[in-house]
């Protein structure tokens, strides 16, 4: 059986698919299907060489081997950088044997064009690659917009010269066949401002195609590439809800969400997998032909870890995107990728925890404050004082370790997206919000980020007290804001504040209000107060008239540090959130804000409304009681009998 991987977990649950092929896979040896299956590697290519090493081993021992990826393959390391003009993700993925891949949000995170850009070079390559598998583009939505017609209609061309399929595919080896299709999910999509592509509902697009599946195909299994995600709440689980609603899926390879499955889960007869992030693991899934069906029998995550070792001739050529990296951007900016910035002291959280808990970090606040010393620089001498720096957990990908912090791992911490430019990175932006806005985005930190985590803030220059006791959207006090001269104040209400954040952060308050419905409203202006419609015309620019990364403010700053100062600054934290747990009554509704405010009086409205109808129902049984006209009580003393 092909279980090459160190620990096999069987399960007793069976996992059926229709099969019509009988005959095959009769010894023992050729009864098992296996799955190799990644996601979320975000561009780490540096692992490829241990990859190809455990696939091929699971190859030898089982010719039934099939090799999936179910998204975000680009955006989070310096090979990003030349991911339009190289490709190099896609073409390590062909050298290394994957079958299929689908598309996550980050693939457009270079926007509909610059992933049409990529998805040409790859093609052009003459470079074995894997199927691109994508299901639920709405095309007749998309190309009917008319701002989104043009660069659409360059993604369909180009998902077409790439071979790309659109709805499945079936993979066929050893005599067993695997039809796959690729699901983007609804989170993805709303993670993708930018994308300029509509998508079909998940759950009808895949009920679809497993009906075709089914009537057209004699597939021994349905396998699911989605990049929708699970979640610690079912009802908010989008692959778990996608195998509760859709019959016939035998494993959904579960993306975007980065979570690390120690086991699978079960929902009904549908298997649910991750291996977790930036290729920390390659997982296994195995299902053994019993009674005439495939049932899973196995189940498995593969560190990447030194005790794999390097294929060679991957790890050259993983070698050689490097150096295009370096000369074609980096070099560009005056770094080399292995350049020393600093020799770290501080224990920074690490990435896989960062932003998990509520509170001050001190990555968050570096990162932050790198935002202000980059504009500073950027700006020289026109330099205008920022008030507030944002950073959102959600674009910070990658920590530090202590030792010696390099230009890649700058680039790391801060690798997504693109500017107006079409060049790798995030450029920062300049908006201004009232004081009002501020304490708002306070109270967003300390009460929205527990459902939403990426929208964890970080900041420079804003501090404030917080109560996990409180009510919600009433947890944040005491907001100061501190000036250049360490002067704190609390913010005027109706005072413009310059504020700096990168773009994509800017771009996604939208989905705050939305999905608020405007209670909680944060609304970007220009220095003059006027409303911002495009973020775009405020990035900020350094001297040579380059768009101001925020890895290259990071870089700058880091540079700009020794030793001495990182741990002055970062090795303990330095008030911008203070805890007071407390749960006295004194404390609880000590400040309240407007929101507290507006829930009291919503709470004395609804108490209201119950002691009114309280009264009318009394009313009415005493009416109903003694007649429609309730005798006096005197009448009823003397009635007695």
């Amino acid at each position: 059986m092909c279980m090459v991987l160190l620990v096999l977990l069987v399960v007793p649950s069976a996992v059926t698919a229709d099969t019509k092929n009988e005959t095959a896979g009769k010894d023992a040896g050729r009864d098992t299907i296996s799955i190799v299956f990644s996601h979320d590697m975000h561009s780490h290519l540096e692992k490829f060489a241990k990859i190809k090493t455990v696939i091929d081993a699971e190859k030898k021992a089982c010719p039934r081997t099939f090799v999936f990826d179910a998204g975000d393959f680009s955006m989070g390391t310096p090979y990003q950088t030349i991911y339009k003009s190289e490709a190099s993700e896609l073409r390590m993925m062909g050298k290394v044997g994957y079958d299929a891949t689908t598309l996550g949000n980050h693939e457009f995170d270079y926007r509909s064009k610059g992933l049409a850009r990529m998805l040409k070079t790859a093609a052009n390559s003459k470079d074995k690659v894997p199927a691109l598998i994508i299901s639920n583009i709405d095309w007749e939505k998309t190309l009917a917009e008319e701002a989104l017609q043009k660069d659409g209609a360059q993604l369909q061309a180009a998902l077409e010269m790439y071979g790309a399929v659109q709805t499945y595919q079936v993979f066929i080896k050893d005599g067993v066949k695997v039809a796959v299709f690729g699901i983007f999910g609804k989170e993805s999509a709303s993670y993708a401002p930018e994308s300029g592509t509509h998508f079909k509902d998940p759950v009808e697009t895949a009920r679809s195609i497993v009906e075709k599946i089914e009537k057209t195909e004699d597939a021994d299994l349905i396998v699911c590439l989605s990049h929708s995600g699970t979640a610690k709440d079912p009802a908010a689980s989008e692959d778990e809800i996608l195998a509760a609603e859709v019959e016939g899926i035998d494993l959904i390879i579960s993306g975007h969400s980065h979570t690390e499955l120690a086991e699978p889960l079960l929902v009904g007869d549908t298997v649910i997998a991750s291996a977790g992030q930036y290729n920390d693991n390659l997982g296994t899934v195995t299902f053994e032909k019993r009674d005439g069906t495939y049932q899973l029998s196995g189940y498995a995550l593969k560190p990447l870890s030194s005790a794999v070792k390097d294929d060679r001739k991957t790890a050259a050529a993983v070698q050689k995107f490097k150096k295009l990296a370096n000369r074609n951007y980096f070099n560009l900016y005056g770094y080399d990728l292995d350049e020393t910035l600093v020799t770290n002291p501080v224990a920074f959280t690490g990435i896989d925890t960062f932003g998990l808990v509520q509170g001050e970090d001190a990555l968050g606040s570096l990162i932050a404050d790198a935002y202000i010393d980059g504009v500073r620089q950027a700006e020289g001498t026109q330099y205008v004082p920022v008030d507030v720096a944002v950073a959102p957990a959600g674009v910070i990908r990658g920590s530090f370790s202590k030792g010696k912090i390099t230009v890649a791992d700058a680039f790391n911490a801060l690798s997504l997206g693109t500017g107006k430019d079409g060049v790798a990175g995030y450029p920062l932006v300049s908006v201004y919000l009232t004081g009002k806005e501020l304490k708002l985005a306070a109270e967003i930190d300390i009460s929205v980020s527990e459902i939403m985590s990426p929208a964890r803030l970080y900041f420079s220059g804003l501090s404030y007290t917080y109560n996990p006791n409180r009510l919600i959207l009433n947890r944040a006090f005491d907001i100061k804001i501190t000036d250049e001269n360490g002067t704190s104040a609390e913010p005027e209400d109706e005072k413009l504040y310059r504020v700096v954040a990168d773009l994509y952060s800017a771009q996604m308050l939208g989905t705050v209000n939305d999905l608020s419905y405007g209670l909680l409203s944060v609304v970007p202006k220009d220095a003059d107060g006027a409303p911002i419609t495009d973020f775009e015309d405020y990035i900020i620019y350094d001297q040579n008239g380059r768009e101001l990364k925020e890895w290259y403010a990071l870089a700058g700053y880091l540079k700009s540090m020794t030793p001495e100062k990182l741990t002055q600054q970062y090795s303990a934290p330095q008030g911008r959130k203070v805890l007071e747990d407390s749960k006295a009554l004194a404390d609880i509704f000590k400040k309240p804000n407007r929101f507290f405010r507006m829930m009291a009086a919503a709470l004395i409205l609804v108490l209201s409304v119950v002691i009114l109808l309280i009264v009318l129902l009394v009313k009415l049984l005493r009416r109903l009681r003694y007649g429609k006209h309730p005798m006096r009580k005197k009448d009823m003393m003397f009635s007695r009998r």
